[in-house]
Order: C-alpha cells, then sequence, then structure tokens
C-alpha cells in the first residue's frame, strides 16, 4: 500500500521516515550482512544499522507517546523536539562502524532542522540537512576512505544541493546520488572490487534514503543491486575503470582504515561523557592505538567506536577514563580468521605471572576479594586512597602483568596515575574502569590468568561493563538530586550513581531500586551488605527476585564497614 506523502518536514515527517527506514532495513539486513568486507569482514553491518535505526525509532515514539499522555498541546511535538529525539537515539544505540557514521549523519540533519524551533521546515533546509550531515560525518572520521558510506552521503548531498523544487523532489535527487555514488564505490576500494560487492555501509544509507522519499512522495524507489552487475563489470572488462569520485586502490594494504595483516583484533565502543576539549586529546592517543577510529557526537555525549590491535583492547577503554566517563563498553573479538600477524598466524600465547589490584570498601569484600586472589587496597569511608597506596600495592603484587580494578568513579584519575607510575617502572598493567565494588566481582569471577593478557582483560572489561550498580544509603544533609530533594536522613537510592529513589525505609528503597534495575533484564542479582544493614533485608530483597523474575539468581556477600548501607550488581 502506497504511503501518504508529507509535504514538508515536520515532526510526523521525521517519524515516518523513521518507521519506513527501520523497515526498508529489515528487509535489507540480511544482504548488507552478507555483502560487509570492509573495514572487518564480521558480516553485520546491516544489523549494525537496523539496531541503530531501532533506537532512534524508539526515542521518537517516546517524544510522541509522552504528548499523547501527559501534554495539553494538541499539535503534538515540535519538529525540534523530534529531531533531537532521533538524533539522540541513534547515538547511544549506534552499534558498529557504519551505525556510528549513521548516528553522526543523522546528528548533523538534526542540527539544522532544529534551527529556529520551526513547526515544519522546507526543501531548502533538506538540502542544508544533508550537506551537513555528510560534513559531519566525514569530520567524525580519523582517516575518511573514499569508496564507503562517506563517499556515499557526499555524493547524496552534491546531488540534494542542485535539485529544484519540493522536499520530495530532494529528497529523490539524494537518493540517485547516493545510488549512483554507491554502484562506484568497487572501484573505489580494491577489496569491494576483488569481492564483487558494493560498499555496505553505503547501501544501508541507501536504504535510509529511500525511506525519504517514500517519506515525501509515497512511492519507494526500487531495488538497489549490491553484486550482480559489479561481478560482471570487474570480469568481464580488461580496461574496467574506476568511477570518477576517486582512485582504484591497488591492494587493501592501502586502505587507510582498511583492517590489514597484522592489524587490529579487537573492536571497542563505549558511550562517553566528557567535554569537547578532552575528546580531542581523546581522538588523538585512539588514532595511535587502532584503526577505524570514529568519535561522534556532542553537547557533553559521545559514541567512540574504534578497531584496536591485540595488545590495546584495555588502553582504548583507559583512554575513555582519562577523558571522561565511559559506560556501555562493549569489546568485540575478531576471529583468527579475520585478522592474522604478518606470518598469517596468530602470536603465541604468552604465559605470564599475573596479579589483580583492587581498590574495595570493607573489610568484608576485601577477604571475598582476597579469598579469589586479589590484592586489596581497603577505602574507608571518606578517606579514599591515594595514587601512591596503589603503587605500593601493584609493587607487592610481585607480577609482571596486572589487572588494576578502582572500584569507584571517584577513583579514575588516582588510579590512571597510579598506572602510568607503575608502567614507568617496567610492570604491564591494564586498567579497567569499574565504578563500584559489585562490578569488580563480575570482573573477578571471569578472571582466567592462564589466557593471554589481552584476552584476560577483555573478558573482564565486557563482564564488568555489562553489570549494572547500585547502592542505599542515607542522605547526610539537604541537596538536589535527580529524584528531586533531599533532605538530611533520607533513604536514597542510586542507580549507576545518579540518586534514582528517595524514602524512608531502607528495604522499600533497596527493592524499588532493584526493580528498576532489573527491568532492563538480568540474570545475576550481587548484593552486598554493610554492617549496619540486618539479614532481615537480603532476605526480603532474595524473596523479592524469586517472586518476580523466575530467571534471576542471587548472591549475597557481607561487606562490613563500606559506607554504603548495601551494594546492587545486576548482570
Amino acid at each position: 500500500m502506497a504511503q501518504v506523502p508529507q509535504t514538508f518536514f515536520d515532526a510526523l515527517a521525521v517519524r515516518t521516515w523513521c518507521g519506513l527506514a527501520l523497515e526498508a532495513l529489515g528487509r535489507a539486513r540480511e544482504e548488507i550482512d552478507a555483502i560487509n568486507v570492509y573495514p572487518v569482514a564480521d558480516g553485520d553491518t546491516g544489523t549494525n544499522l537496523y539496531l541503530t535505526v531501532e533506537s532512534a525509532v524508539a526515542a521518537v515514539e517516546a517524544v510522541f507517546a509522552a504528548h499523547e499522555v501527559g501534554s495539553r498541546d494538541p499539535g503534538g511535538p515540535s519538529l525540534a523536539e523530534v529531531t533531537r529525539a532521533m538524533a539522540h537515539g541513534a547515538l547511544i544505540g549506534a552499534r558498529g562502524n557504519s551505525g556510528t557514521i549513521l548516528a553522526q549523519l543523522l546528528r548533523g540533519m538534526a542540527q539544522v532542522l532544529v534551527d529556529g524551533e520551526d513547526a515544519q521546515t522546507d526543501a531548502q533546509s533538506l538540502r542544508l540537512a544533508l550537506r551537513r550531515a555528510a560534513d559531519s560525518a566525514r569530520q567524525a572520521v580519523a582517516h575518511p576512505v573514499e569508496g564507503t558510506v562517506l563517499s556515499v552521503a557526499s555524493a547524496a548531498a552534491d546531488a540534494a544541493g542542485g535539485a529544484e523544487g519540493d522536499c520530495g523532489t530532494v529528497a529523490r535527487a539524494a537518493y540517485e546520488g547516493a545510488r549512483a555514488a554507491l554502484a562506484a564505490t568497487p572501484g573505489q576500494l580494491a577489496v569491494l572490487g576483488r569481492a564483487g560487492v558494493v560498499d555496505a555501509g553505503g547501501r544501508g544509507l541507501v536504504a535510509v534514503l529511500a525511506a525519504l522519499v517514500e517519506t515525501f512522495t509515497g512511492e519507494a524507489p526500487g531495488t538497489v543491486a549490491v553484486s550482480a552487475s559489479v561481478r560482471h563489470a570487474r570480469v568481464g572488462s580488461d580496461t574496467w575503470q574506476a568511477p570518477r569520485g576517486g582512485p582504484v586502490v591497488d591492494d587493501a594494504a592501502e586502505c587507510a582504515d582498511g583492517v590489514t595483516e597484522g592489524g587490529p583484533a579487537y573492536e571497542v565502543i563505549y558511550l562517553l561523557e566528557a567535554d569537547d576539549a578532552s575528546v580531542a586529546r581523546l581522538r588523538q592517543r585512539l588514532d595511535a592505538l587502532g584503526d577505524s577510529l570514529v568519535v561522534v557526537g556532542g553537547d557533553g555525549l559521545w559514541n567512540v567506536h574504534v578497531h584496536v590491535h591485540v595488545d590495546d583492547a584495555g588502553a582504548a577503554v583507559e583512554a575513555g577514563v582519562e577523558a571522561g566517563r565511559p559506560y556501555r563498553i562493549r569489546i568485540t573479538h575478531f576471529a583468527a580468521d579475520d585478522v592474522h600477524t604478518s606470518r598469517g598466524e596468530r602470536p603465541a600465547r604468552e604465559r605470564a605471572e599475573r596479579a589483580v589490584v583492587a581498590v574495595v570498601p570493607g573489610e568484608g569484600l576485601a577477604g571475598l576479594y582476597a579469598e579469589a586472589g586479589a590484592t586489596t587496597v581497603l577505602a574507608r569511608p571518606g578517606e579514599p586512597p591515594a595514587s601512591g597506596e596503589l603503587v605500593e600495592a601493584v609493587r607487592r603484587a610481585h607480577a609482571r602483568e596486572v589487572v588494576l580494578l578502582p572500584n569507584d568513579a571517584e577513583l579514575r584519575h588516582t588510579a590512571v596515575a597510579a598506572a602510568e607510575q607503575a608502567r614507568a617502572e617496567g610492570i604491564r598493567v591494564a586498567l579497567i574502569p569499574t565504578r563500584s565494588a559489585v562490578q569488580g566481582i563480575a570482573a573477578l569471577a571471569v578472571h582466567e590468568p592462564e589466557r593471554r593478557f589481552d584476552e584476560d582483560v577483555v573478558s573482564m572489561t565486557s563482564a564488568a561493563g555489562s553489570t549494572r550498580y547500585g547502592e542505599v544509603g542515607v542522605a547526610e544533609r539537604q541537596s538536589w538530586t535527580m529524584a528531586g530533594i533531599c533532605q538530611a536522613g533520607d533513604v536514597l537510592g542510586l542507580i549507576d550513581g545518579d540518586v534514582a529513589v528517595i524514602g524512608s525505609d531502607v528495604t522499600a528503597t533497596a527493592e524499588s531500586v532493584l526493580d528498576r534495575m532489573l527491568a532492563a533484564g538480568g540474570e545475576l542479582v550481587t548484593l552486598v551488605l554493610g554492617d549496619e544493614v540486618p539479614e532481615s533485608v537480603a532476605e526480603r530483597l532474595e524473596a523479592r527476585v524469586r517472586e518476580a523474575y523466575l530467571a534471576v539468581d542471587t548472591v549475597v556477600y557481607r561487606g562490613g564497614r563500606q559506607g554504603a548501607l548495601l551494594l546492587i550488581g545486576v548482570e
């Protein structure tokens, strides 16, 4: 059934476009996955693009739902509200290299569409939005490569800039320009030419632009060839030339962002809260560590994506710790078939003495960590350890390789300084940015000293990053919080460092925190009780988990004098 066309780019048009784009990527997902050979042939570009747009759609629908339920404005949400939601949703949900770039494309468009807070925008604004999108995406990539989604986006913006007419005319021109650029990608990037396919990320962008055409015209453009014509052109002509717009690359090793022999073995992605100056320094450091670096976002929130070498996954995360607050950390290890050393083989496994050094908030946890083999530094309430204490603990561990778990967001800079000093002494140190002792417990649970150091660090980092943390404590004074104004003596429930619940009863507050944390799913709940909390609180929480969350297990530890009344972890 034909889509009812939209005349202007207003809030409803954004909603329609996002929905149609998700449907288009859903249909093309497997096809795009199948042609994914650059920058890493991991066969997930279509899936990553779909998940990125799915997050954008969820954010847009949430805005419309909020207006339907609680707004007195009969006109619904504004264009500015919806485009900001679209861009933010794509940013926080971006997956993979292409998904991260698509998020920046949508952010670039949003920057133009929200100007002036107009209820709708015209064809000229759409032309400017497509131009801003292409330019901002190119600026987000450390080393832009032609023959990729960046080329397709630039071609779409160029074609749109020369189009006269309404939004539908501009959208169709952008689509046709993008489709022509997509067909040219095998001549610009040798790895595509040899595989006989077009760029997967570019193919996804063409699907998104086709949805834009359908939004404004009510008709979906035709299908896009991804492989057959490319193979025919490559094989059928001994003098096949690259189309205008980029040179033929004779060897994949010459591609600036390609994963080549001896190249990256891990994909590292995380969201980062940081200021512009810190992100500028982060770009420089990550550029030296790996390839395919893309940093998108702004206004204090960024999505970081980089392919790094075998020993640098931990360093890439640590760079984020130094820049600001990284979270939602995802580290993917590429298979041996994807990445090899210069001799075509994986390097031999290391067998070196290794230790874990952890900061713990109470005596009970110190004993738990010690039983697991960790060297501990006790952080008493109001008395955080200095960097010298951490360095001394690293020395005391008597290991050539050390994993450092600060277990406190406030110890970030202290732990970074300690790690740098220990490295100057010849000790190999990996800092995992654990923000709570329960994240440290999760990391320690998967620690295997017999693995390669980088593999062990990746596993521990992933375990910590997939663990949400909460705590219950008592307010010392009146203050403003994310949940409202609290008074001295109120019971506070925190989730991931922010106050989420203000109550008067420890058990009720803890139940509320636990329910909110488990609303996003979970398999294991960890409870760490301070010495002031009776066993009955843990018993009530365990019963709550059994009654309401059948597939979730619970473990309870006594933390001793640890500052917080209760620590909660959800894996």
